[in-house]
């Protein structure tokens, strides 16, 4: 199933293959206070494959915080953050907002809360490894 995402003023954009053909989509809200306040949540194929386009760069801020292991994607034009990256050994990993999806049914959804305030730098990066998305291209376009 290919889906489409995007902030609202369509700068940052992506493409999830989600392989194989989801019956559900987990739709897990982070209850950190920076997806609280942004209304963020996140979801993620390990077997599929993620392509995330920006128009204009200079208009994306990545904002990091805690472990500052990950890098929030935020179109500074309209506020939204679509897409979150992790790069682990070497390799890209990232998960994308549900809120940003342009083509899904909603009744696709299995909403659930994550609290992950508990888990060690390494306990984190594991379970990214195993559940992120892993196959993940940037482009850029303009500047």
């Amino acid at each position: 199933m290919l889906i489409s995402g995007r902030c609202h003023c369509g700068n940052i954009a992506f493409t999830l293959d989600w392989k194989p053909e989801p019956s559900e989509i987990p739709a897990r809200a982070c209850t950190c206070t920076f997806c609280t306040r942004h209304g963020n949540v996140w979801t993620s194929c390990p077997t599929g494959s993620l392509e995330v386009t920006v128009q204009n760069p200079s208009l994306v801020s990545r904002y990091t915080f805690g472990t500052k292991t990950a890098d929030f994607h935020v179109c500074t034009q309209c506020g939204v953050v679509p897409v979150v990256t992790s790069r682990i050994d070497g390799d890209l990993y990232a998960v994308v907002n549900v809120n940003t999806f342009e083509n899904v049914d909603a009744a696709l959804l299995r909403r659930s809360s994550a609290t992950l305030d508990d888990e060690t730098g390494a306990e984190r990066l594991g379970r990214r490894k195993r559940n992120w998305i892993g196959h993940v291209v940037l482009k850029h376009h303009g500047s």
